[in-house]
């Protein structure tokens, strides 16, 4: 269905442009993209006016994109609050979300080389480095997913939907406590179980994305065998036995990767999914590592020194 709906552009409140946009509906919000006339592309989110948490998570994003500015953070164009109308209005993200590359892909789409897959991660983790560490005060997503990972030009990925964000603890706290929401499968078990939210909660999600990355295997897939479905459960007790290591790379790969980062990369995720909050490693650790993984450029025609590797050189243990 095509419409037409007037916007207010952020940072210039006398000026109103005309949309084009073709509405699909969500569970929460529809997705939409949109022609600004003469100006450039951009995707439009519109809340649900039936949602509950509609109109707090516009403004949890409206003010944290107005505030918040980083290459792997997407940017907030402009927004529109009319009546009852909530409209978010972002650069538009030509490859779309990193789920879209990931799962139920369509037999002429080829799935993500290995270079490509540690490039996003290393961006990814970048993204929540900044609101960890670099914001002030610390910024917690909460809701870091696939899904929320979105995907530009030569696969430069940048988070967005920061409708959950919450400030982080200040002074000498050591969480924030909220109710519970994120999604499940991606969600920390003390955050879900206390509601006590810290960054290393993100943490813990970013780990998921990781294995997901790695195996190519959602979150939660409920058409797996049972113990299979989720992908924690199923992950953590191969960590053990690094005979088994090769078997939780995606299939779509085709052994196309280098098998030390493949250690390495797996090695990074078992720590950020540590059943212990304290046992994960901060986000500016992850970036370390995951930048150095990504910085080596692997050739599936070349022969590598590494397949025949030792795992030594971990980043972190298993």
């Amino acid at each position: 269905q095509e419409n037409q709906c007037l916007h207010m552009i952020s940072g210039c409140p006398h000026a109103r442009s005309m949309f084009t946009y073709s509405m699909r509906r969500g569970l929460t919000h529809a997705k939409l993209k949109c022609l600004k006339h003469l100006l450039q592309v951009v995707a439009i989110k519109q809340l649900n006016r039936d949602g509950n948490q509609g109109n707090k998570e516009f403004l949890v994003e409206v003010l944290m994109l107005s505030l918040l500015h980083h290459q792997n953070l997407v940017n907030l164009v402009g927004y529109c609050a009319d009546g009852e109308q909530r409209l978010l209005v972002y650069e538009y993200m030509p490859l779309g979300s990193l789920e879209d590359h990931l799962h139920d892909l369509p037999p002429d789409k080829e799935p993500l080389d290995w270079n490509t897959r540690m490039k996003i991660a290393a961006g990814a983790a970048k993204g929540l480095e900044y609101l960890h560490d670099k914001a002030q005060p610390p910024v917690i997503y909460r809701d870091f997913k696939s899904s929320n990972i979105l995907l530009g030009d030569d696969f430069h990925p940048k988070l967005s939907d920061f409708g959950l964000a919450k400030l982080g603890p200040v002074g000498d706290k050591s969480h924030v406590s909220t109710r519970v929401m994120g999604t499940y499968g991606y969600c920390a078990p003390e955050y879900a179980m206390t509601g006590q939210l810290t960054v290393k909660s993100d943490v813990y999600s970013f780990g998921v994305v990781l294995l997901e990355l790695i195996t190519g295997r959602k979150a939660i897939d409920s058409t797996r065998p049972h113990g299979e479905q989720n992908l924690v459960s199923w992950a953590r007790p191969l960590f053990n036995d690094r005979r088994k290591l090769p078997k939780m790379a995606d299939p779509g790969l085709q052994g196309r990767y280098p098998m030390r980062g493949l250690y390495q990369a797996l090695a990074v995720a078992s720590m950020c999914i540590q059943s212990e909050a304290a046992s994960r490693p901060l986000i500016a650790d992850v970036v370390t590592a995951l930048s150095y993984l990504a910085s080596q450029i692997y050739d599936p025609n070349a022969i590598h020194a590494s397949k025949k590797s030792s795992t030594c050189g971990l980043v972190f243990s298993l």
